[in-house]
């Protein structure tokens, strides 16, 4: 919708009373996604309240995707950005792997075997299979509304060979996937549970506990997560975790303990920090 100079000016500060501090931008994206004058200053009553935009418009920019996000359910970080670069590279690098029974097979074939755990929108599995086409790609979410979330955006944006799966971490992976996964990733809950009083309220009152709280150290899922990556991984598979600078090393630990070779990525640009650890080769 169209809006004049004097109406777009005061918009602008709306938001900017409300904290926002990319005011202008957001502005400028809530008039172009409203109807009408209506649904505008309904939009912007959402996110003056702390609503956060993404929720408020419907989607978020993700590695050059537009991934559909839905009121109450978690959203994509620009941090986690790291993590899809770096299971691409992992891909490229030839982890191999064979499905045989599923007509799936890893780099010595066509069809490298991609597992996103607590998925969220499914914008990670979503992102590295479209800059690592070919992937059977299969992502798993606790909570049923992003789920649903993710399956919508699976469905919009590919792969064909996709399955987004209810469950606590890998418990719904079927057993065929044992020992064959050649890339897992994981953007698992890594905030303490005592800090979440303290994050800002868009993210706190907005978005699942169950996708913020990583326990009392915040490390408890990334220990879950590194103790099943063994029975899924290929020889020479990679499990990536998104962690921060501070429990970098406990989430190294964790994958060491499991017998994993490991190495820590950050990147000061996004300010992502991801753990990479190895299944060493049969």
């Amino acid at each position: 919708m169209d809006l004049d100079s004097a109406a777009l000016a005061a918009l602008v500060a709306r938001l900017r009373a409300a904290g926002c501090v990319f005011a202008e931008d957001e502005a400028a994206l809530l008039v172009a996604e409203a109807r009408d004058a209506a649904e505008l200053d309904a939009m912007t009553a959402r996110r003056v309240a702390g609503e956060p935009l993404e929720q408020v418009v419907g989607w978020a920019e993700f590695r050059g995707l537009r991934i559909g996000v839905e009121p109450g359910v978690f959203v994509p970080r620009a941090r986690t950005g790291l993590l899809v670069r770096e299971a691409v590279r992992a891909l490229r690098g030839g982890a191999g792997s064979a499905i045989g029974a599923m007509g799936v097979t890893g780099a010595t074939g066509a069809r490298p075997v991609v597992v996103d755990l607590c998925c969220g929108t499914g914008a990670v599995g979503l992102a590295v299979a479209a800059e690592h086409p070919g992937v059977a790609l299969w992502a798993v979410d606790l909570d049923p509304a992003a789920v649903a979330c993710a399956r919508r955006n699976a469905a919009a944006l590919g792969p064909a060979d996709a399955t987004v799966l209810l469950g606590d971490l890998d418990a719904p992976l079927p057993a065929e996937l044992e020992g064959r996964v050649d890339v897992l990733v994981a953007n698992a809950p890594y905030v303490p549970t005592a800090e979440i009083a303290h994050m800002p309220t868009e993210a706190r009152d907005h978005e699942p506990r169950v996708a913020l709280d990583g326990g009392a150290d915040g490390v408890d899922l990334h220990r879950r997560v590194a103790a099943s990556a063994p029975r899924w991984l290929a020889p020479g598979g990679h499990l990536l975790i998104e962690t921060s600078v501070r429990q970098a090393g406990d989430t190294a630990a964790a994958c060491e303990g499991q017998g994993l070779t490991v190495r820590v990525v950050h990147d000061d640009d996004l300010d992502g920090t991801v753990v990479i650890a190895t299944r060493r080769g049969a």
